[in-house]
């Protein structure tokens, strides 16, 4: 029985490649300084995972920005606009600007789209093809970190994106093909990495093919069927792993129980019952091993050992012990790093505490799993079992979970509870009377730089180091700093700039009951964005207001409507980690009555335009379409619970980022909101054209500037943008805005961006008054 790990969390147990990278973007750091921290951080997994016992240790796991882009930069698929960008940069500038677009030395170019990683919260970038799309090897990456990781005394298991996935990841940048057609084209450079590979001593090889736990066609089954069928013919003695996770192999199981391969791995976390499924087909190879992804790589509630055993034990009895590894149920980069940083009791208690673990306790986890399974524990191994039976059996009765308020109050819904009083149609004239905003009304998505200076104040305050005046005062001025350039540029609905706020999700989770915080809990979300993600536990309520206070001082401070921003409970839940012992439905049930309090107070307190963020509903949705109706159902239901507590001339909006909504946009449209705004820059408005065919009866607001690069778009870009929006979609529905929120933007950009995008905005309005 071997002991068996698909990634590991590669920012650093201090965020040290955050840092890193940033500060080589902002060119205070050399490229081999940046090179430098990639590589002790690699070292340092390394060497943990050998010390822990791990057998096969993955190598490529690691990446500076994206894995997806490491292939794609790997396979030479590099798109034609960065090929003169190519011949004066060297290649890791040419891959930091295919991830964030470059404004460099007269040269300009943008960034490729960025989307979701299937359902979860890390963001990819998706790679571009055309009908004669070429491939060749132009980065040996995959091959310098094995023979790095060889020079420690450690051989690994590389890790590759499978073919197909990595095709079906990506996007046709024209018609006429699909790219599943560059299946020929694209195999032999995986045969020039698996042969270099074999040269330089890889025994295993990882590939990952994800895209077997959806609905493929028969199409795609038969390019899997075909790739390593002809990996088989040319690599016979590489031990192929083929993993899958996130879900069941469902309809693809019977294609990928034929396939040629070593070992198939499965997600027994998300998907227990396919285990029964193989065993009992009888279609197994038999010399095909199965690594059970038995430890939860997307959570971090501690493993329970005894069902975790019985599984491994039910593998063991069909197949024995040398055709079975133990795993995570996939690459532990969705988890924190390590448990043993969490030293403040005042953000996670003790009691808590015992029922968590993060990747380095996952890893500790396997090698215990394979103890017990061999029966090789001794008297230490026995003592972790009896504590890891006390500490779930201790969550499971715990007085810290239920609130039989709340439940009752779930229980007790009504159905006026998810519906506005009146129709869009009617709203809407309301609105317009109340609100007096011009065509191509401007606003942003929400939140404004937060410089150095700014968390440095969250930090003293947090130390005790600033008192709460003190810290309100500095806010104060900030704030209102914010709402007069808004004023001076000419927007014209403003936000305050959440400069209280240390993120989206984590802000509204300190002040919910049901919720505690992790010190340390960092994972990567994309780049070197990392996000600290709550930990809901309990039934979830709101005690007190959470965003009143600093809505109302905005709104004092102006006579332009200013609006209230809040997060949506379906993107709360999934941007959290969620607690496992009941529903997810109703949790997010929960989370939405303690929204819709908010909103109501908001109301109460003046504010006319109130902003609900949902840019996860898309990412919620389960990976096989036979499920999404039932989560679509109660996930569309929780945002309009949130919503519904207002008056009609109240304006609500929503926003999405990064999501295809070509097969969810009638249930885009049963949300209701009043307005929309979405991720429109990078896709130059494709994404649009969706709620153009569907006819979307609401308002909307296109992205016309993309946040997530540092270039300053010009305003004849903006410009172009809207025409192709206004061709599609009627002006009189149409805002301005940013992709996103500007946070993470430096204020010298930011201010450029939006006095581009104001005058973009009414160079508009000229143009279609001329018209009219």
């Amino acid at each position: 029985m071997k002991t068996n790990n698909l990634g590991y969390p590669r920012i650093g147990n201090n965020r040290e490649l955050k840092k890193a990278n940033e500060l080589y973007w902002a060119g205070k750091i050399s490229a081999e300084d940046l090179l430098t921290t990639a590589a002790t951080i690699r070292k340092q997994n390394w060497q943990l995972q050998a010390e822990k016992g791990i057998d096969l240790i993955p190598s490529n796991d690691f990446s500076l920005y994206d894995q997806v882009l490491d292939l794609t930069l790997t396979l030479g698929a590099i798109p034609e606009r960065y090929q003169e960008f190519a011949k004066t940069n060297n290649s890791l500038d040419l891959y930091f600007a295919m991830a964030r677009g470059a404004q460099k030395n007269g040269q300009d170019v943008v960034a490729m789209e960025m989307t979701k990683w299937f359902d979860t919260n890390y963001h990819y970038i998706v790679p571009e093809f055309t009908k004669n799309q070429k491939f060749e090897l132009f980065s040996t990456k995959i091959i310098a970190e094995f023979i790095e990781s060889k020079k420690l005394g450690i051989t690994t298991k590389p890790v590759l994106i499978g073919p197909v996935s990595y095709l079906l990841l990506g996007k046709e940048k024209e018609s006429g093909f699909h790219r599943i057609d560059l299946i020929e084209k694209l195999l032999p450079v995986y045969f020039e990495i698996l042969n270099t590979l074999q040269t330089e001593g890889a025994e295993w090889i990882q590939l990952d093919e994800p895209f077997l736990a959806l609905n493929l066609t028969d199409k795609e089954r038969n390019a899997i069927i075909y790739v390593y069928n002809e990996i088989n013919k040319k690599f016979p003695s590489l031990k192929i792993m083929l993993t899958n996770y996130f879900d069941c192999f469902g309809e693809n199981l019977e294609t990928a129980l034929a396939l040629p391969v070593h070992t198939l791995h499965l997600d027994l976390v998300r998907c227990p019952s396919q285990l029964d499924d193989i065993l009992e087909s009888g279609k197994l190879g038999k010399n095909v091993n199965l690594s059970l992804g038995v430890v939860d790589g997307r959570n971090i509630w501690k493993n329970d050992f005894k069902k975790s055993l019985d599984l491994i034990q039910k593998a063991t009895d069909a197949l024995g012990k040398d055709r079975i590894l133990i795993a995570p149920s996939c690459s532990l980069i969705h988890s924190p790093c390590d448990l043993d940083l969490e030293t403040n009791d005042d953000t996670l208690t003790p009691e808590i505490k015992q029922w968590l673990a993060f990747a380095k306790q996952k890893i500790e986890e396997i090698r215990l799993l394979k103890s017990f399974a061999s029966k090789e524990q001794d008297a230490e191994t026995s003592l972790h079992f009896i504590e890891n039976t006390v500490a779930n059996e201790n969550r499971k009765t715990s007085k810290l979970i239920h609130n039989e308020a709340v439940k009752h109050r779930v229980a007790n819904i009504a159905k006026s509870d998810n519906q506005r009083q009146n129709t869009f149609a009617i709203r809407r004239k309301k609105q317009i009377e109340a609100l007096q905003l011009p065509l191509f009304p401007t606003t942003t998505i929400g939140s404004f730089p937060q410089t150095t200076e700014v968390r440095s104040w969250r930090a003293k305050f947090k130390k005790g180091e600033l008192t709460q005046q003190q810290y309100d005062d500095l806010l104060q001025k900030e704030t209102e700093e914010t709402i007069r350039f808004q004023e001076e540029t000419g927007i014209d609905v403003l936000v305050h700039g959440e400069f209280e706020r240390n993120d989206m999700v984590e802000y509204f989770g300190e002040q919910l009951d049901g919720f505690t915080f992790t010190k340390n809990g960092w994972v990567q979300s994309y780049g070197s964005r990392c996000v600290k993600p709550p930990v809901i536990y309990g039934d979830v309520s709101r005690p007190n207001p959470m965003t009143v206070k600093w809505a109302e001082f905005a709104q004092s401070l102006t006579p332009k409507w200013v609006k209230g921003m809040l997060t949506g409970p379906v993107t709360i839940l999934q941007w959290s980690f969620v607690r496992n012992d009941q529903s997810r439905s109703e949790t997010c049930t929960q989370i939405a009555l303690a929204i819709r309090d908010e909103v109501v107070d908001l109301e109460k307190a003046g504010i006319k335009i109130i902003q609900i963020d949902e840019p996860a509903i898309r990412e919620g949705l389960p990976l096989r379409k036979e499920e999404w109706a039932n989560y679509l159902d109660w996930a569309i239901k929780a945002f309009r619970i949130s919503a519904s507590g207002v008056k009609d001339d109240t304006q609500i909006h929503t926003h999405m980022c990064y999501s295809e909504f070509n097969d969810i946009i009638q249930n885009i449209a049963d949300m209701d909101a009043d307005v929309i705004t979405i991720e429109c820059s990078r896709s130059q408005m494709e994404l649009l054209d969706v709620f153009a065919d569907f006819k979307y009866p609401n308002e909307i607001g296109p992205g016309v500037y993309d946040i997530h690069s540092p270039r300053v778009p010009s305003r004849n870009e903006m410009v172009q943008l809207l025409e192709k929006a206004s061709a599609v979609v009627p002006v009189d529905q149409l805002w301005v805005n940013p992709d996103c929120g500007l946070k993470t933007r430096h204020w010298e950009e930011t201010k450029k961006a939006l006095t581009e995008m104001v005058a973009a905005a009414k160079e508009m309005r000229v143009a279609v008054e001329n018209i009219v």
